[in-house]
């Protein structure tokens, strides 16, 4: 899959425009980034692929995980976004995971009691 590397400097419209074309072609893309102004940048460039892409009937989803990488010798924590067209990620009945209800009830004194969940 196509990795694409986000900076704090990226212009989310050009990002936006190469995360779409890569969707376009193969149906996913990965977003990397380090630090919090690369990350916003990649998020608001998400949330404009996603325009660019609706006429299309394509509707984005994103996945994060954490990546180790290195850069210059050194070991740093990169965020991988895996964009992806939701269309090829429609779970099945079989595969798709129980719903869990989480509930706090108050107590007699008013006091909020820790969340049961029910499955």
């Amino acid at each position: 899959m196509e990795i694409l590397k986000v900076s704090s400097r990226s212009n989310p419209n050009s990002v936006a425009g190469a995360m779409a074309g890569v969707v376009r072609q193969s149906g996913a893309v990965e977003v990397q980034v380090v630090g919090a102004g690369a990350l916003n940048q990649a998020v608001k460039a998400i949330a404009i692929a996603r325009g660019y892409l609706t006429p299309s009937n394509v509707d984005l989803v994103c996945i994060p995980t954490f990546a180790d990488i290195e850069i210059d010798g050194e070991s740093r924590t990169a965020i991988r976004l895996s964009v992806e067209d939701r269309t090829h990620r429609m779970p099945t009945a079989s595969t798709a995971p129980e719903a869990t209800a989480v509930t706090a009830t108050p107590s007699a004194d008013g006091e909020r009691q820790p969340a049961h969940a029910s499955i």
